[in-house]
């Protein structure tokens, strides 16, 4: 594993590389990489933080950083490979066959804020990063008959509970999938192309936020067979009820607006997924959690307008305060 060096984000980030040697998919070399953020003077991090992404994206939400280091968590993410800051060339972006691949990376990347902090972690994450998390926690907590084995929480934003769209998808459309994902992993599903959530982000379009399009273009990288395979695997696992040994918290929002171009209407609803079924399956997680939709939020809550992620960080200020009683200072007062 690499030293720490300068991150892409500037002052106050930086990033680490995880050699996870030769692609278990075939593609060559393959890394991911951990982000820190950096304590600023007066900061007093008694907790951490490990945030992990979704399909099409990387970390860049600075914003998210500072609420945690505020509250008193050393803020870490990781860029699962072929992801982000880990996408080479010679990657199908976010191409994985099986998402149980990625626990090696999350579980070095756990060890290593462990060993920097002292602290057990709360874990966070957005859409198929939220579907990602749920799964190795499961599989941890049974490998470790029960342990949490240093994670204290799960916050998930809009995480991916199952295929959106059209029921037929969801029983003929999967097993298709299924075979072709066997054969032609690699080879993209074939979708209408829609920038209209991009767009809704992007400020050079109709939003406030500054992100690389290469590492999240705006029309989403292709889907391929193979990768959906895997998540449909792993949404089937998740139906079958987990039991992920921590408290969570699930932010979705209130709506659903499907739409291949943009109008006001991509920026207070989630113009991915399907929030009824977030809402239906976030029982499967097992023991402690607490679903909040937050009325006029986008896919990524936590690049909402104004008002509803104002209306999101409050949710998760309380969570951690009240609900699950998480923050640093008060986990320390329950283990004095």
């Amino acid at each position: 594993m690499s030293s720490w060096r300068p991150d892409i984000l500037g002052d106050g980030y930086e990033q680490r590389r995880i050699d996870l040697g030769p692609d278990p998919d075939g593609e060559g070399a393959i890394d991911a990489t951990l982000v820190r953020r950096v304590p600023r003077d007066g900061e007093d991090a008694r907790g951490a933080v490990l945030y992990v992404h979704g399909f099409s994206d990387y970390f860049f939400q600075t914003e998210l950083a500072d609420f945690f280091a505020e509250r008193g968590f050393a803020f870490y993410a990781l860029d699962l490979r072929k992801c982000g800051r880990s996408l080479q060339p010679s990657h199908t972006a976010h191409f994985v066959s099986d998402l149980a691949l990625y626990d090696e990376e999350l579980e070095r990347a756990l060890a290593v804020v462990r060993e920097e902090t002292s602290a057990d972690v709360l874990l966070a994450a957005h859409s198929t990063g939220g579907l990602i998390l749920p799964l190795w926690l499961d599989r941890r907590r049974r490998a470790s008959a029960g342990r949490a084995g240093g994670v204290s929480g799960l916050v998930l934003n809009s995480p991916w509970f199952d295929l959106q769209g059209a029921a037929y998808l969801r029983s003929v459309g999967t097993q298709a999938i299924r075979a072709v994902g066997r054969v032609k992993p690699t080879a993209p599903v074939k979708l209408a192309p829609s920038d209209a959530y991009g767009t809704s982000l992007a400020a050079s379009h109709h939003g406030e936020w500054d992100f690389d399009t290469a590492w999240k273009p705006l029309n989403g990288f292709p889907v391929t067979f193979g990768w959906l395979r895997a998540v449909r695997v792993g949404h089937a696992r998740l139906h079958r009820g987990l039991d992920i040994g921590v408290p969570a918290l699930v932010l979705r929002s209130t709506r659903s607006h499907f739409t291949s171009r943009y109008s006001e209407d991509v920026d207070s609803a989630d113009a991915v997924l399907d929030v009824r079924q977030i809402a239906r399956w976030s029982g499967c997680l097992g023991g402690d959690t607490r679903v909040v939709p937050i009325e006029g939020a986008r896919h990524d809550v936590f690049l909402s307008r104004e008002e509803p992620r104002s209306r999101a960080y409050d949710a998760v200020d309380a969570w951690l305060r009240h609900d699950a009683a998480l923050l640093p200072d008060q986990r320390e007062l329950a283990g004095g």
